[in-house]
């Protein structure tokens, strides 16, 4: 049984813990020509043939250099562990009063603060926008012409199936849920005392609603005249009205037969602060109490899905609680993992309270980390909220590889020995497990997301605090426990108990109260039956010609695959896949997609500069581009607004002179009596025109890609365009992610690799095996990024983070095994791959097992968001785990003339 022995002090190891350890012993053997090997004491042996490389190139600095500095440290603590445990305590207390700020931090989780990019073109543009064309929603609202979402409360009724909503019946229910939302009050104030207005009275929520109240018949006198979708010429009614079946007729206004949905919506004033204040009280009290009005209206006709400009903000929160639980079980199940790990029959020799206080180390970790950044100010995204499961799966690795490396000391040597002991060999082990992580997520923080940022922030400080935490309050658990073990008490009891088997009581006493036992001859404990399994059976198997040639076609059949897959992948975040599976916003955003695809946003087209409008060949050219982007596959050009047709038209027919400067502009006040609203469209003074813009509409928007296309075809027409322009909508604030997200990945990616390559050539110097690991990298990245498209996960933020991480676990698995291959002494390459295999399959298991345990509660989770992270966070470890066991073994054995160390063979005497 995984994690139990028959034979007192067996020994168990991590997958880094082994790994590193291995390739530390390896380097030591290696490059210390200086250094004798003798067997150990009771071996009989009195000769060994050792080999080395020649002399005159020394590598081990580093390693040098930290097992010294690690080597007094641990001394020290088996010295005097108790202050190495209480000032980790004090010190998270401290910190973890940071938690105080969380609401603060949590509060700048909104969806354009942290998961749009820095910088992005389409923030630029609604600074120039907002800039130069005033808005006023106390008096002259309109809603094609916000710059931002606004403040609002929407509701989307639906007809049962089979019904049309342009019935009497269904238009009543509609008028009555239309009363009762506007009979809201938030802190005494009413919505039509915060209503954004136009001609000084509230702006229809839906202009059906209001047309149908001023006929007798309402929507039945009105049906038989009703178009789509233009209504009377001028009404557009393509954002109002979804789930159309029209007659046959004109293009743009066709007659309606029936409709399926309806939107009403609700605009609020929020141009100055204080209106903006008083209106997101009134829509949080509209998303409080709309639940219980639907329940109250009994509605038999129509069903409902609401949603506001609050709505993501509050979702976000909800699903940070869903976390609490979902941590508390990956804690337990964390601390199961690792007692059972950890626990020997030897009732002495245990280290179950080494176990549960390895965990706690990677909880105070958190806690500090944490708390450090709350205080610091930075920004704490849902995103961030992974970062404690990995932590705690990965973390627990350090514990796995200080005891392994305490049960390598003599148990005989007293506890200040065996500590200092312990942290020279686990010095190199765990620097590189902490210095892989770190660096891949520092690097993250280079992202252009501010979600990943932050992501990376909290779990690279994490990873600090975790390491230092290892060595000083675990380092301090271990040495009491040394102290316990040397004194040969209980475990639990802290008795003293015999260590010779008591033949005059029963096994069961003799199991329970007697133990400390270990080899006499070696002093070490006896190997784990793992290592005997990959040495004796999984390693021979694995190098027999045919299952080679298996292995060779899985790895091409797992290559095609992940090339396969990534031609699939869908790029951008989803906004349903960032709230609860159960929230109300899936309905909402569910129904908008059904009814309401075919009409994108309306598009402003802006003249960013003064021109000379009055001028017939520049006026011809502002023409011509607005031809060229109305010939865009995703603009319906039939729906622009442009105020300069308009005037053109209007001057035409009142023969107006509009090709001199002076009365271009003084003849604009004609233009404004037609419409208006193209006041607010045109920034002048009384001879200038400093910027003005038109409007075109959108089509068939429907998915990420029609959202990239269509932001990229609108820019490059106003790019090429002889006219100064620029294209801006309020969603184009999301979209600017797709003209990033591939290449901040690639990016990303390749920096972290090369920082794993560094670190790799620092502590592994043989340049091929650098080579390998560059291979099980890039092999790693290409699977996860395949395979995650294949299992519909998509390539926003989320999968960026994880492909970072996946880099830094990669050179764990393919670094250990290929040093672990390249080092080894045996003659044949078939031999030295059993022999790596021997060394390290079973902490690699260990280690991938520890990890997925560690983010496993994630895919029991309500969000789409945490269970993408343990998809990927699985594929992770999978695909490592499977380069590591198999492929890159397997392929090294093909290479036998690129992975020989040059050795001379140096006679050693005892």
């Amino acid at each position: 049984m995984p994690g139990f022995t028959l034979r007192p002090g067996l020994r168990l190891m991590s997958a880094r813990g082994r790994g590193l350890r291995a390739l530390g012993e390896a380097l030591k053997a290696v490059r210390r020509p200086h250094r004798l090997w003798r067997p150990r004491r009771g071996t009989g042996a009195s000769a060994q043939r050792s080999e080395m490389p020649p002399r005159g190139c020394r590598t081990d600095c580093a390693e040098r250099l930290l097992s010294r500095a690690l080597r007094a440290l641990g001394a020290l603590v088996g010295a005097h562990p108790w202050p190495f445990l209480l000032v980790p305590l004090v010190v998270t207390v401290a910190l973890g009063a940071g938690f105080v700020f969380l609401g603060k931090r949590a509060t700048t989780n909104d969806r354009e603060g942290q998961f749009t990019p820095y910088g992005g073109p389409a923030k630029r543009e609604r600074r120039f926008v907002q800039k130069r064309f005033r808005t006023n929603d106390r008096e002259h609202f309109s809603a094609q012409r916000l710059t931002t979402e606004g403040a609002y409360a929407t509701l989307m009724a639906v007809a049962a199936p089979g019904d049309s909503l342009l019935t009497a019946q269904a238009f009543a229910e509609l008028q009555k849920l239309d009363a009762a939302v506007r009979g809201l009050q938030a802190g005494g104030l009413s919505f039509a005392q915060l209503c954004a207005r136009s001609n000084r009275t509230c702006v229809s929520p839906n202009p059906l609603l209001s047309l149908a109240q001023s006929f007798p018949g309402g929507i039945e006198a009105l049906l038989p005249r009703l178009t789509f979708p233009l209504f009377q010429g001028r009404v557009f009614l393509a954002p109002f009205l979804g789930g159309v079946k029209l007659r046959p007729g004109d293009e743009q206004a066709r007659p309606v037969e029936a409709a399926k949905a309806l939107r009403l919506v609700y605009y609020l004033q929020e141009d100055q602060p204080q209106q903006r204040k008083k209106s997101n009280r009134w829509v949080e009290t509209f998303l409080e109490r709309i639940p219980d009005l639907l329940a109250s209206l009994n509605l038999a006709s129509i069903r409902v899905a609401y949603f506001s400009s609050q709505s993501r903000q509050q979702e976000y929160d909800e699903v940070m609680k869903t976390l609490v639980p979902l941590f508390i079980a990956a804690y337990i199940l964390i601390i199961t993992y690792s007692v059972v790990s950890c626990l020997r029959l030897d009732c002495v020799r245990t280290k179950v309270w080494v176990a549960v206080f390895g965990v706690l180390s990677s909880g105070l970790s958190v806690l500090s980390s944490f708390g450090l950044l709350f205080y610091c100010g930075v920004p704490f995204v849902v995103t961030a909220a992974n970062a404690p499961f990995i932590i705690l799966g990965v973390g627990i690795d350090d514990m796995f590889i200080l005891v392994s490396c305490w049960q390598r000391t003599k148990v005989k040597d007293t506890v200040e020995n065996r500590m200092a002991d312990t942290y020279a060999e686990a010095a190199v082990s765990v620097t590189i497990t902490t210095l892989t992580d770190v660096l891949a997520f520092y690097i993250g923080t280079a992202s252009a997301f501010p979600a990943i940022t932050s992501f990376c922030i909290y779990t690279g400080t994490a990873f600090i605090f975790c390491y230092l935490y290892n060595l000083t309050f675990l380092g301090a658990i271990l040495a009491l426990n040394g102290k316990r073990e040397e004194s040969n008490r209980h475990w639990l009891t802290f008795m003293k108990v015999e260590y010779e088997i008591q033949h005059s009581h029963g096994y069961l006493y003799n199991r329970c109260c007697t133990g400390g036992y270990f080899d006499e001859v070696t002093g070490a404990e006896l190997e784990h039956p793992m290592n005997i399994f990959f040495g004796k059976y999984y390693g021979p198997f694995l190098m027999h010609t045919w299952s080679k040639v298996l292995v060779v076609l899985l790895y091409l059949l797992y290559l095609g695959g992940s090339i396969y897959g990534c031609t699939q992948i869908e790029e951008g975040i989803d906004v349903r896949n960032l709230v609860n599976d159960y929230s109300y916003v899936i309905q909402y955003y569910n129904w908008n997609n059904e009814y309401f695809y075919e009409y994108g946003p309306r598009v402003m087209v802006v003249v960013t500069k003064s021109i000379h409008y009055w001028d017939s060949s520049v006026r011809a050219d502002l023409e011509d581009c607005m031809k060229s982007v109305e010939s865009s596959s995703y603009v319906h050009d039939t729906f622009s607004v442009s105020w300069l047709r308009t005037y053109e038209a209007a001057a035409k027919g009142m023969s107006l002179n509009i090709d001199d400067r002076d009365a271009f502009i003084g003849s604009l006040s004609a233009l404004f009596q037609i419409n208006a609203e193209f006041q607010w469209d045109i920034s002048f003074s009384a001879t200038e025109i400093y910027a003005s813009r038109f409007y075109v509409q959108t089509i068939n928007v429907t998915t990420a890609v029609d959202e990239r296309h269509l932001l990229n075809e609108l820019r490059d027409f106003a790019k090429k365009c002889k006219v100064p322009l620029l294209v801006y909508n309020p969603a184009f604030i999301y979209f600017d992610q797709y003209l990033v997200i591939v290449w901040n990945t690639i990016q990303n990616v390749l920096i972290a690799s090369g920082a794993m390559l560094f670190v790799s050539l620092l502590f592994i110097p043989n340049p091929v095996c650098s080579l390998w690991v560059t291979f099980g990298i890039a092999s790693a990245i290409v699977g996860v990024t395949g395979f995650m498209a294949l299992w519909k996960v998509r390539l926003d933020f989320v999968s960026m983070i994880c492909l970072v991480i996946c880099i830094g676990f990669s050179v764990d698995f393919s670094a250990h095994i290929s040093y672990a291959f390249v080092s080894s002494e045996k003659p044949e390459v078939n031999d030295k791959a059993v022999d790596a295999l021997y060394r390290l399959g079973s902490p690699i298991v260990q280690g991938a097992v520890s990890t997925v345990v560690g983010v496993l509660v994630l895919s029991m989770a309500t969000t789409y968001l945490f269970r993408t992270f343990f998809k990927i966070m699985f594929m992770v470890i999978l695909f490592g785990a499977a380069h590591g066991l198999m492929f890159i073994p397997v392929f090294l054995t093909f290479f036998e003339v690129c992975v020989r160390f040059p050795k001379a063979k140096v006679e050693i005497q005892e």
